[in-house]
């Protein structure tokens, strides 16, 4: 039933139709006008508090990311002798910097480092009693993020390089520390974020100490879901794996999909000696490949990063929070990677050890390839 109000504001209107038809054409402009600024005001308002909420989360997880690495870069003195300063080289020195073939070198501090795992597992995550059933990292790629030259570089570290690993017993108390295969360390601790700690120091020690902000450990058994999600990836297989999959001739050029980009990324033959180097350079040329997927995945659909973060969830685990994503993600959208001149690979010599492969690291190389990537020189 309309009310009594509602009545008399009708019959006056019809009195002002009749009387005064252009004032009431004027008051209900002046009304719209009302209701339009209104609701413009109120979507800008909306709009600028979603904005600012998004960029406070951002500035959080950026913040975040470059707090979290134990050091604030790696330590490199004691690793070649020290070069002789000149009188006008020790008046301007700072800490951290580095002399090397007469040239001085700053640790660039905006760049982001992240380590990337991949689990010889194929089921989802799950914890595990503490002891070596972790499982062991067969894949180890440092993604280096440089806002100033707006490039991510990748280094792919072989699983068998001999390095410092941190022994821990069924209780979880360490033991000791002795040299071994690299990928081992992720097999001590829970299976899922404690092995992952162990495994990103132990990746920072081979590196003098380097910074890395953050890690995401991914099981095998995710190949094919990543892979299909970007579309696939074209590759000119490097060596015949025909015993998996009947595509995978030598030679052969194949659109990776499914379970042949599984076996393609996964797969060596432990009776061949030096495959786990062979492996690694099909990880690489793979990796290459992807990335350029990625990208034009993402430009044709915006949302195919945040659907592949949700489908690979349950086999995954990162550090990585949704503050830290929510600032990585748009930023990621205009770096580039450098192709093939943006993958670097440990330098050093596959032998065999007294029961398994070792891979020795070049050590002038490594301390090279870290200046060239994470260092600047420092001019004048």
């Amino acid at each position: 039933m309309v009310s009594k109000k509602k009545r008399d504001e009708r019959a006056n209107r019809e009195k002002q139709s009749l009387l005064n038809p252009e004032s009431l054409e004027r008051r209900d402009r002046k009304r719209k006008k009302k209701i339009f600024w209104g609701v413009l005001l109120g979507i800008f308002f909306c709009s600028t508090t979603i904005f600012v909420s998004f960029e406070i989360m951002r500035a959080v997880g950026k913040s975040r990311l470059y707090g979290r690495a134990e050091a604030a870069a790696p330590d490199m003195g004691p690793v070649t002798a020290k070069e002789a300063l000149t009188e006008e080289e020790e008046d301007k020195w700072q800490e951290g910097w580095v002399k090397y073939q007469g040239k001085i070198y700053a640790y660039n501090e905006d760049i982001m480092t992240f380590l990337f795992m991949g689990i010889d597992k194929d089921s989802e995550v799950e914890a595990v009693e503490e002891g070596t059933d972790g499982g062991q990292a067969d894949a180890l790629f440092l993604a280096v993020m440089n806002p100033r030259e707006k490039t991510i570089k990748i280094i792919g570290i072989n699983r068998n390089t001999i390095a410092d690993v941190d022994i821990y017993n069924k209780e979880g108390a360490y033991v000791t520390t002795k040299k071994a295969q690299i990928a081992v360390q992720h097999g001590f601790g829970n299976g899922v974020e404690e092995s992952c700690e162990y495994q990103r120091k132990a990746v920072s020690r081979l590196f003098y100490g380097l910074p890395i902000h953050g890690y995401a450990a991914i099981q095998m058994s995710a190949i094919p879901t990543i892979n299909d999600a970007v579309g696939g990836v074209d590759v000119t297989v490097l060596e015949d794996l025909s015993i998996k999959d009947g595509m995978l001739i030598k030679g052969a050029n194949v659109h990776l999909m499914g379970k042949t980009a599984f076996w393609y990324v996964k797969y060596r033959d432990t009776n061949t000696f030096g495959s786990a180097d062979m492996r690694l350079e099909r990880q690489k040329q793979y990796l290459t490949g992807f990335m350029d997927a990625a990208k034009q995945a993402a430009k044709e659909n915006i949302a195919v990063a945040a659907e592949l973060y949700q489908a690979i969830m349950p086999m995954m685990v990162t550090d990585i929070s949704l503050e830290e994503a929510a600032y990585l993600a748009p930023v990621l959208l205009d770096y580039r990677s450098g192709g093939k001149e943006g993958f670097y690979m440990l330098e050093g010599e596959t032998v065999m050890g007294e029961v398994f492969e070792e891979f020795h690291v070049d050590e002038d190389a490594l301390y090279e390839m870290i200046l060239d990537i994470f260092y600047e020189p420092v001019e004048g």
